[in-house]
């Protein structure tokens, strides 16, 4: 069993920037794939970005590439989401979740944190 605790949602401007964390408890942290997803009202739950365990490869959701960087500090037992130049279509709830592979699909991770909410203002 791992639960997983999201952090570091908030307000912020278009242009700006926030950096979501991820604290893992329980099972080992690092035997996991991570990955981050988002829902906005609305819409369905979508895949954000997710990084592997193995190597620390990681893949990104097209509209995110070269803005957002995903990355962990399996010392930490945390995955981070570090998000610059949001827009406001990326204001939602953001999700972490834990799986065997770093997948684009939710269905793919066994364990979800309650998520963190991003606003964006324009």
């Amino acid at each position: 069993q791992v639960q997983l605790v999201e952090s570091g949602g908030g307000l912020v401007q278009a242009g700006g920037s926030l950096r979501l964390s991820c604290a893992a408890f329980g099972r080992t942290f690092s035997t996991y794939a991570m990955g981050w997803f988002r829902q906005a009202p609305g819409k369905e739950r979508e895949f954000v970005a997710a990084i592997s365990s193995v190597d620390d490869a990681t893949s990104y959701a097209t509209s995110v590439k070269g803005r957002f960087t995903i990355s962990r500090d399996n010392a930490k037992n945390t995955v981070y989401l570090q998000m610059n130049s949001l827009e406001p279509e990326d204001a939602a709830v953001y999700y972490c979740a834990a799986g065997p592979l770093a997948h684009s699909l939710p269905s793919s991770y066994d364990y979800w944190g309650v998520g963190t909410r991003v606003s964006v203002s324009s």
